[in-house]
C-alpha cells in the first residue's frame, strides 16, 4: 500500500494519543496618560470646577479641590485614562475653553 493508503489516515502510530497545545495569547493593558490642567490668571475659578464636573465627572468637592491645587500649584491631574480617552478629554476641554474666550490650558503626559 502506498503512504496513507492502509487506512489509518496518515498517522505512525494507533495509541489515538496527542500533544494538545494550547495558546495562550497575552494582552498588555494599555498605557495610561495623565490629564493635566495648567493655571492661568485669566479663567474664573467657577469655569474650572465646571469643566472638571462636566468632562471628568467630578463631583463639587472634588472639583473644587482639584481647581484649589491648579490655581495654588500651577498645575493639577484631572484624570488618568488610556492614550484615547486622555487626547479625546484634552481636546474637549480646550474646544470648551476657546469657545468661552477662555485661555484654560489642558494636556497629557504618560502616567
Amino acid at each position: 500500500m502506498a503512504n496513507g493508503a492502509d487506512g489509518d489516515g496518515g498517522r505512525e502510530d494507533d495509541t489515538g494519543t496527542g500533544v494538545v497545545t494550547k495558546t495562550r495569547v497575552r494582552t498588555e493593558k494599555p498605557s495610561l496618560y495623565r490629564v493635566l490642567m495648567l493655571n492661568d490668571d485669566y479663567t474664573p475659578m467657577e469655569f474650572v470646577v465646571h469643566v472638571l464636573q462636566r468632562f471628568f465627572r467630578m463631583g463639587m468637592e472634588d472639583a473644587t479641590r482639584v481647581m484649589l491645587h491648579v490655581h495654588q500649584r500651577g498645575v493639577g491631574v484631572c484624570g488618568i485614562f488610556t492614550y484615547e480617552v486622555a487626547e479625546t478629554k484634552v481636546t474637549q476641554v480646550m474646544d470648551f475653553a476657546k469657545q468661552h474666550q477662555h485661555p484654560l490650558q489642558c494636556t497629557l503626559e504618560k502616567a
